[in-house]
């Protein structure tokens, strides 16, 4: 039974947990990314991407719950880490030592609850769509239409990620998310790779810097659908 408990109980366990739930919901994030990207070989690039991934729904929903889980017990070590952390310093210095500590590792948390809030709502909106009941269910009527007659009748995801993407706020609100989960990747990838030890004083300058081309680069490719259609372009 300790040993059950050692994750939660240990600070250290709950480290490596966070390190490797990081890792995990890392590589969704670029992966997710790489598939929507597709939208730029095409219209029927993304859909196609689409249709494979329902093509195997039990496995897909086995993915989402794997997904989900992960992302549960990231959130629930994150916040038991920061109490900890709190509880440890329960007053704060009148003058912090803030030169060697950014911006984004001292608000993890704040980016944490932003992000959660953004997936939410990016549920909301693509897959359940419950943000605009009225227009999402007039849109499904016009965007799902057969992409290949002899087959069956298909979504037309390139054109929900359009109408999608047509509102100025929507646009701008995932712009914003999508500024606020590089910052939060940005620390999160040197944290979980010192975590697993392997960020020292000989490859702290590389793994930083990796780090920001790498969130750096996660900002760039989901912040470029929503700005191009923003922006007047639309699929082929």
């Amino acid at each position: 039974m300790n040993s059950l408990l050692w994750p939660v109980r240990s600070t250290l366990a709950s480290k490596y947990v966070m390190a490797v739930t990081g890792a995990g919901l890392m590589g969704f994030v670029i992966v997710h990314m790489l598939g929507n990207l597709q939208i730029f070989l095409g219209r029927q690039a993304l859909n196609d991407y689409a249709h494979h991934l329902e093509e195997v729904p039990t496995l897909l929903w086995i993915a989402r719950a794997g997904l989900l889980t992960i992302f549960i017990v990231h959130i629930v070590f994150g916040l038991r880490l920061w109490t900890l952390s709190r509880r440890a310093r329960p007053v704060r210095y009148v003058y912090e030592d803030t030169v060697q500590a950014s911006w984004a590792s001292r608000h993890m948390l704040l980016t944490g609850l932003v992000i959660l809030a953004f997936v939410i709502y990016h549920l909301l909106h693509f897959t359940f769509g419950l943000t605009d009941p009225k227009d999402y269910k007039y849109a499904l009527d016009r965007y799902a239409v057969p992409m290949d007659p002899a087959l069956h009748p298909e979504l037309d995801v390139a054109e929900m990620v359009v109408r999608g993407f047509e509102k100025p706020l929507v646009s701008i609100a995932y712009v914003v998310a999508m500024i606020v989960l590089g910052l939060h990747l940005w620390h999160g990838a040197g944290s979980w790779l010192q975590s697993l030890g392997l960020k020292n004083k000989r490859t702290m300058l590389l793994i930083d810097g990796l780090g920001a081309a790498v969130a750096v680069l996660i900002v760039i490719g989901n912040c470029a659908i929503p700005l191009a259609i923003l922006a007047g372009w639309r699929p082929s």
